[in-house]
């Protein structure tokens, strides 16, 4: 190492607190520290100069691909010109403005309007806000329940956190909160009974949430939360008939649709929006990562025309809404935002998610599908994941201490490629940017096919 190498890897373990780290083991320097200098198309680089192919696109986020010099062009012209301006009181910016209306052009039908944020945690935590305040202007101050489900991923804010059905963001932060509730995740590979078949075990997760509807009053429950696809907890796309049936329990108790987009918005899914992909009809949207491609830290929520009328009549009968970020509506996100959107339309991003995207799934299953340690390949557009089972014929799991999955994400790593070891599993997750070639793609299942034998050898 350099020196200047050297001085920061002492200033990464004395100052830096980073998220989602076991932090003693990396204080101790018992972990890595990999400062990434630079990137281009689905490549990163580090300081050590090592180049790795990014098959997770950061955290599922840098949809375009790395270097795109549009939406940096982008960013450095909107900071010439206004860094800043609130979005206060009717105030905004041709960016903001611009963006809001190329949201609603490329969304489900039936959207009104787009609030803006920085993360998909604030985004939920607006959307916790506004069912509440919905409730109460239609005079229903006990219907605030929010119904979430296992294994989903919402957040790591209080509420947020408390929406997000992982045990690693709830242990020992006194989550989950009320009035969130959790009912079945539609993890078909995981199903109890498994004679069930997927219209079945579709069923048997809307018959669930209908029974806690009912224990609870209906009377007192305000919406549903759900990922079209199963993101952080396995990447699972849903059964047979899930959404539909879903949807028939909401609409019979009067219950919202909250559809958290965060990661399948704007194309992964091989279709603009999850929500059209799957035929949901939601109420709120969320919506981050792909939005700005990761080049600047935006969210949303997109509001109904229905959800967006109760909302105004709130306004008519209290004043201004006393909800707000400082950062609203950022103007320097919001260009990133534009050029991004504009970008993912030139490149054809969402078709190529979609074809490169069924391509890679099926050389995943060729490669993967018969080992001895393989419980399922699945994913959906540019979302993959490989289950991972110490007996296939039983669906017998790994012992969480064995680290079945971080191994085969660190030895995909000494193969160039990066993957992500998912949590509450052996599951190694695939997310790779939108623009991945077919090349590209041969080169992920080689380096996982490595891996897998690698460490079932070792096992």
């Amino acid at each position: 190492m350099t020196d200047r190498s050297n001085e920061l890897t002492a200033w990464d373990r004395d100052h830096f607190f980073h998220p989602s780290t076991h932090m003693a083991a990396h204080a101790r320097g018992d972990t890595p520290t990999r400062v990434i200098t630079g990137g281009e198309g689905v490549y990163i680089v580090d300081r050590d100069g090592k180049r790795s192919l990014d098959a997770f696109a950061g955290l599922y986020c840098v949809n375009v691909g790395y270097g795109r010099r549009e939406i940096a062009d982008a960013i450095a012209e909107q900071a010439g010109k206004l860094a800043y301006y609130h979005a206060y009181v009717g105030h905004g910016t041709e960016a903001s403005v611009t963006l809001s209306k190329m949201i609603i052009d490329r969304a489900p039908t039936g959207m009104s309007r787009v609030y803006f944020g920085l993360s998909g945690s604030d985004a939920n935590e607006t959307n916790i806000k506004l069912v509440w305040y919905y409730n109460n202007v239609l005079g229903r101050p006990e219907k605030k329940k929010i119904i979430s489900r296992w294994r989903g991923y919402h957040g790591s804010g209080v509420m947020t956190g408390s929406l997000t059905g992982l045990e690693l963001f709830h242990k020992a932060f006194d989550l989950p909160r009320p009035p969130i509730l959790h009912t079945e995740a539609p993890y078909f590979f995981r199903r109890a009974d498994r004679s069930m078949s997927e219209e079945q075990f579709s069923q048997h997760c809307a018959d669930k949430l209908e029974e806690m509807i009912l224990a609870e009053g209906p009377d007192t429950v305000a919406a549903f939360i759900g990922e079209p696809v199963l993101g952080t907890g396995g990447i699972v796309p849903p059964p047979a008939g899930y959404w539909e049936k879903i949807q028939a329990v909401l609409t019979k108790y009067d219950v919202l649709l909250i559809a958290d987009e965060v990661v399948t918005g704007f194309g992964r899914l091989g279709s603009m929006f999850g929500s059209d992909h799957y035929g949901m009809k939601p109420d709120l949207i969320t919506i981050a990562k792909g939005l700005t491609s990761a080049y600047a830290p935006l969210s949303g929520t997109i509001v109904s025309e229905t959800m967006w009328r109760v909302l105004e009549k709130g306004s008519d009968m209290m004043g201004p809404i006393g909800h707000g970020w400082t950062y609203s509506a950022h103007p320097i996100c919001a260009a990133a935002g534009v050029a991004n959107l504009a970008l993912i339309d030139e490149m054809g991003l969402v078709d190529n998610a979609r074809e490169t995207g069924a391509y890679f799934r099926a050389a995943l299953t060729e490669a993967l599908a018969g080992h001895r340690l393989v419980g399922e390949v699945r994913g959906e557009g540019l979302m993959a994941a490989v289950e991972f089972v110490e007996d296939k014929d039983d669906r017998r799991f790994f012992p969480a201490e064995a680290k079945v999955g971080p191994r085969l994400s660190a030895a995909m790593l000494e193969r160039g490629v990066i993957s992500r070891a998912m949590p509450q599993g052996d599951i190694l997750g695939f997310a790779p940017p939108l623009c991945l070639t077919r090349e590209e793609a041969d080169k992920v299942v080689a380096a996982a096919l490595g891996a897998v034998k690698a460490v079932a050898a070792e096992l």
